[in-house]
Formats: C-alpha cells, sequence, structure tokens
C-alpha cells in the first residue's frame, strides 16, 4: 500500500514522495519575463515536495497574458531560471516547467505593443484579466493560419528545450484553464474547417501533435500534461468533454509521456474524472483538487493516483511536507497577497515551529 512519504517513478522523474506543488500563477516575474531572487527562494523553500510543478511560463511572447508572469523564450531568462533550480536541486528536489501559452485570454495592458493575439478561431472571451490599471476585458484573437500552427508547436518545442537547458527535470502541457490548447479541443472556441476542427479527433490534433513534439525534442518521459475536462475557466465549452478528452487519452496513451496531471474537480457535465482516465490512459496519473492529506493517502492506498497534488496549501506552508509528516497544523495564507509583488505574502511564509 502506497503511502504519501513513499518514492515513486513518473517516467524520467524520481520522486522522493508522492505529494507534488502544483503550478500556481504568483505574478513576480521582472520586466523581461525573468525569474528573480525571490523566485529562488520561493521554490527552493518548497523543494521537500517531491515534485515541484512551477507556474505556468509562457513559451513565447504571444502566450502571455497576465501580469508579472515569467517566459523561457529567450536565454536570459534561461539564465535566470537556471538560479532556481539550481537551488530546488541543492535541497534533494525535482521541478518541471509548465508550458503554458494563454491564446486569447489575453489583455492589452499585460503584453508589449503589438503582440499578435491568436486563437483557433477569431472569437473574444467573455472574461474579465487583472492589469496592473485594473480589471480588463480581452482582446479580439487572430485565428491561425493553418500554415502558421506547425511554428506554433515549434515555439512549444524550443521552450521545452531551454528548460532542460535551464535544469528543469521535465515539462508539463497545460492543456486546460481555457488556454490555448484547450481553446483548440472545444466546440465553443474551436470553429476551424481544416484539419484541426470539426471532430473530436481533428480539435485534439494540436495537442498531440504538441506533446509528440516535446517528447522528441526533450524525451517523452520528461513530457507530462494537465487536463480538466469540462472545465469552464476563461469562457470555455465543449459540447462533450468527455468524448473530446477520451479521445485525446487515447491518442497520446502509446506515447510514453511521463504523467497525465488531473484536476478532479465538479464540473457543470457533472464528469467523474477518475472514471475517464482509468478508462483511457494507462499511464501514471496525479490527481489534483481540494485534496487534503486524509483523502490524499486514501487515493494512494486505493490505486487511484500515483501522486497527489496541492496548490493552495503550499502557498503559507513551504514545509507543507514535513507538516503533514508529523501532523503539524496548517498556516492560512493571505489570499490579497497571492497576486502581489515583493516577498510579502510569497517568500515570508515560516516554517512550523512547536512554539507557534
Amino acid at each position: 500500500m502506497p503511502g504519501l512519504f513513499d518514492p515513486v517513478r513518473l517516467g524520467a522523474l524520481d520522486l522522493r514522495n508522492r505529494i507534488v506543488m502544483a503550478p500556481m500563477t504568483r505574478s513576480r516575474a521582472d520586466e523581461a519575463d525573468r525569474p528573480t531572487d525571490l523566485h529562488v527562494d520561493y521554490y527552493a523553500q518548497r523543494a521537500d515536495a517531491g515534485l515541484i510543478v512551477s507556474e505556468g511560463i509562457h513559451p513565447s511572447i504571444e502566450g502571455k497574458g497576465y501580469p508579472r508572469t515569467p517566459g523561457i523564450y529567450d536565454d536570459s531568462q534561461r539564465v535566470a531560471w537556471n538560479k532556481v533550480t539550481d537551488a530546488v536541486h541543492a535541497r534533494g528536489g525535482s521541478i518541471v516547467a509548465q508550458l503554458m501559452h494563454v491564446g486569447r485570454i489575453a489583455a492589452e495592458a499585460n503584453r508589449p505593443a503589438g503582440t499578435d493575439v491568436i486563437a483557433p478561431s477569431a472569437i473574444q472571451a467573455n472574461a474579465k484579466l487583472w492589469t496592473a490599471t485594473g480589471m480588463s476585458g480581452t482582446m479580439v484573437p487572430r485565428a491561425l493560419e493553418t500554415s502558421e500552427i506547425p511554428g506554433v508547436i515549434e515555439a512549444y518545442a524550443s521552450a521545452a528545450a531551454r528548460s532542460i537547458a535551464a535544469g528543469f527535470d521535465g515539462v508539463e502541457l497545460h492543456c486546460t484553464s481555457g488556454y490555448l490548447p484547450a481553446q483548440f479541443m472545444a466546440t465553443g472556441t474551436n470553429r476551424r474547417t481544416d484539419g484541426y476542427g470539426g471532430s473530436a479527433a481533428n480539435r485534439v490534433r494540436f495537442v498531440v501533435e504538441t506533446l509528440e513534439a516535446l517528447a522528441a525534442r526533450i524525451g517523452a518521459d520528461r513530457v507530462g500534461f494537465r487536463i480538466c475536462p469540462g472545465n469552464p475557466f476563461n469562457d470555455l465549452h465543449d459540447e462533450d468533454p468527455a468524448e473530446t478528452h477520451g479521445t485525446l487519452l487515447d491518442a497520446i496513451d502509446g506515447l510514453g509521456l511521463a504523467y497525465c496531471h488531473l484536476i478532479a474537480m465538479e464540473v457543470p457535465q457533472g464528469l467523474d474524472h477518475r472514471a475517464l482516465a482509468a478508462a483511457h490512459w494507462r499511464g501514471p496519473l496525479i490527481l489534483n483538487e481540494s485534496i487534503d492529506q486524509a483523502k490524499a493517502q486514501a487515493l494512494l492506498s486505493e490505486g487511484a493516483a500515483d501522486a497527489i497534488s496541492f496548490g493552495r496549501p503550499f502557498i503559507a506552508n513551504p514545509d507543507l511536507v514535513e507538516r503533514f509528516r508529523n501532523g503539524y497544523p496548517l498556516a492560512d495564507f493571505d489570499p490579497m497577497l497571492i497576486y502581489a509583488e515583493g516577498a510579502r505574502g510569497y517568500t515570508d511564509y515560516p516554517a512550523y515551529s512547536p512554539a507557534d
């Protein structure tokens, strides 16, 4: 019976425990989309996790949608990320880069002037984004030409190669939350009539080809992906998310990928995410979504997952693994500081002390 503190191997990734830090946007990058010394401290503090999945990192400037989010599309960013991965590895941890292209989920104030906004189809999202000057609507995207799609996929592959050069142990493709891969998969955002639109097989083609490109560039066993069938976030709608994601999983199940990171949240269609994954995916599985320590252990014991990811508990508990191990109480985070600038609410949460 596996436990939270037992090691596990996911593809080429050797985890010293089954506690995964989920990706969380924290908006602390500099003006050149580079991580800073704050990131070094933040990730190193949490390196006791079996695996850290980084915050979403845009693979190209077109992929940026939010303020102060980091990229990995140039060598200065690679050098900056090297300091982060070195610090995590120095503490015996492992870390993968989550590659996140927002597609149409972009606000003009958050991007350099003149930056193209691209999507499967020219459909504006009914969503509001935070900017430094307040909330903003999204921009109207330009539908990608069929001939442009290989270039977008190549940007992902180049970002994966740069991630490995920066010391990351692998990458995770962000395929949910209404971002570009999810936009291709969903019927509400994909009205294409070429080979990337129409049937479920065509709509998942972009994601399949992107995962194949990542695998070819850095090795399939260092590539994971994150999904949440039916997730309506960022104005996403799919007529049949079970069919769409079943088709996706069937298409990539034999690639030898490191893991599927499944968000098993309640969605309008009432899907059973775990049953869907069990029916279409034979590889390693990381489960996520509001799981506490007791539930995590129960899921591992029944063989429902190979590892469990935790997001918000890691914000105010940099020593979450030790708190779990020793039964220490968990600290609460300040929601007003999640996306703030500076160390406050980011690196200043202390480890547990018996005197607390």
